[in-house]
């Protein structure tokens, strides 16, 4: 999943303070002719020429908020904002094209300017422009935003990117998280895999096949390489967050000439199967758990009690009995189990949330939920207002195309007891569940499948793995770092993700690795997560 993101920010205020629907119409691929411009660099081949070669025209970026959030912030004059173009099927470049929005915060010292700094925040469906805009911050004054211009895009599908992947409507998204799936009957596992089937049809008919079958990464580089140009910059900058990683080291794998500097922060394992790394995340959210409820034991009110080693049953004791009856809000809503579950995750990603799930769990043992249901709205990418950002469709369809499916529920139910044995907290105790999931039913194939990339001529770039991340596990970026020959930071902690978040032995290091490329951190550098 991604890294903090603006709206994570937003939100976190919210609980922190205990403060107490219609369908957006999908935009169509256009077919056109492109403004000319120059390109930049090698282009793969002349019929790509008119997309490495348009001319990016800069606007205001009030008409790209997907929220009135994200409104208010895209209002300050400092951004601009632009639709880069790319063909949706690479194999048919004069095509249907689609419009990927795009977010830029100009370097404040243009004589000293080095060139772009593009960032994604992973997901993947994660917005790359909400991103840089909530960086900014982050950079502003600092040698990264004298000498950059930093960069966020929306790949395609994603966020303000046109056509978007649109599978459920907010009304469905709320009725699914409503029905609780816990029956591993042959009946139930039927119930579960024709949800799964109407969940890939909605996907197809309301996002289109074309786009479903040319939305994963293998594409996304492609893009990738077409925005590097079309900036003007013959080498490509880049720092990626957790899935973003794997951007990054596709692109260094397709186009590694094309690399300048690379900051892989919360590392994807290249390597690995999706059922392993399935495991090793259920494992690194138990050791989150862990942490928390150690943190959590210090504190007189800590409703999971005083002895951390008892925790997960006391969180059980707390969570199971919403598997049969829903906590009633005060707004109309209920709380459900998958809510309850999906809040404790999203609390697990960052320590910034401990003390609102901490909240949020007493509120639990007095039958209340209207914290924990905030927190599950986060995860869920739910507006006050009832609309959503298609954030999960989006992971969702990416990852059905980056993976190949599994479809022999032996394998599935092996894969669920192997995560509910490394992380009891999550386990219902109905399992194992071999229901297959909607990748198995997806109408396109895979486009990739986990490999070591084999690059040659790549420069040194940077791997930065937090110890105790729960969605990316340490040993992840080890793996990644090995592979490509790349300088690893490791750095203490317990959080997803870590660069330029305020750890300034963190941001010393890649501010000075990307100003110059040859400036790494020392072999075996460590850091270790600053508390503000």
């Amino acid at each position: 999943m991604n890294a903090i993101t603006r709206d994570m920010r937003r939100h976190i205020l919210v609980l922190v303070a205990l403060v107490a629907v219609s369908l957006p119409m999908v935009a169509c691929a256009s077919k056109g002719t492109l403004d000319a411009g120059t390109a930049v660099g090698p282009v793969p081949s002349s019929a790509l020429h008119k997309y490495y070669a348009q001319k990016l025209e800069w606007k205001g970026c009030a008409d790209f908020a997907q929220s009135d959030d994200a409104k208010s912030t895209f209002s300050d004059p400092k951004f601009d904002c632009t639709d880069l173009q790319v063909p949706i099927d690479y194999a048919q470049p004069d095509g249907q094209i689609a419009q990927l929005a795009v977010l830029r915060q100009k370097a404040t010292q243009p004589d000293q300017r080095i060139g772009s700094l593009v960032i994604n925040p992973g997901g993947p469906g994660a917005s790359g422009i909400e991103a840089a805009a909530d960086l900014s911050r982050k950079v502003d004054g600092t040698p990264l935003g004298q000498r950059f211009d930093l960069v966020g895009f929306d790949p395609r599908g994603v966020g303000a990117s046109k056509p978007a992947i649109q599978c459920f409507t907010p009304a469905e998204r709320d009725a699914d998280r409503l029905d609780v799936e816990l029956d591993n009957s042959p009946a139930g596992v039927a119930h579960q895999e024709d949800k799964s089937k109407d969940y890939a049809n909605k996907c197809a008919q309301r996002s289109g096949q074309n786009l479903l079958a040319n939305v994963g990464t293998r594409d996304v580089v492609r893009d990738m390489d077409i925005l590097r140009s079309a900036l003007g910059d013959m080498k490509l900058t880049y720092l990626g967050y957790s899935y973003g990683t794997r951007l990054g080291y596709s692109y260094a794998e397709a186009f590694p000439a094309n690399v300048r500097a690379l900051v892989l922060d919360g590392a994807l394992d290249p390597s690995q199967n999706l059922i392993d790394r399935s495991v090793d995340q259920s494992e690194g959210f138990q050791k989150a758990f862990q942490a928390f409820a150690a943190s959590c034991s210090k504190q007189p009110s800590c409703t999971l009690g005083s002895d951390p080693a008892k925790a997960t049953e006391a969180y059980r004791k707390l969570v199971d009995p919403l598997e049969t009856k829903n906590i009633p809000l005060a707004d109309g809503r209920q709380l459900s189990y998958n809510d309850v579950m999906a809040g404790t995750i999203q609390a697990l990603y960052t320590p910034q949330l401990w003390d609102p799930l901490q909240r949020a769990l007493s509120e639990l043992a007095h039958s209340r939920g209207r914290i924990m249901m905030l927190l599950a709205d986060l995860y869920q990418s739910r507006e006050p207002n009832g609309t959503y950002e298609f954030t999960l469709d989006a992971f969702n369809a990416i990852g059905c195309v980056d993976d190949k499916p599994i479809k022999d529920r032996a394998e599935v139910a092996e894969a669920d007891k192997r995560a509910r044995q490394v992380a009891p907290f999550r386990d219902d105790g109905h399992g194992p569940d071999p229901a297959l999931d909607p990748c198995a039913f997806w109408p396109v194939p895979n486009t990739s499948e986990p490999h070591n990339p084999t690059v040659v001529g790549l420069p040194k770039i940077m791997v930065i793995s937090v110890t105790g991340d729960p969605a990316t596990p340490y040993q992840a970026g080890v793996n990644l770092a090995r592979a490509l020959n790349a300088r690893l930071l490791t750095v203490g902690g317990n959080q997803h993700t870590v660069a330029l978040q305020g750890t300034s032995c963190v941001d010393d290091y890649v501010t000075k690795y990307l100003i110059d490329p040859a400036v790494l951190p020392p072999d075996g550098a460590h850091c270790r997560v600053e508390r503000i």
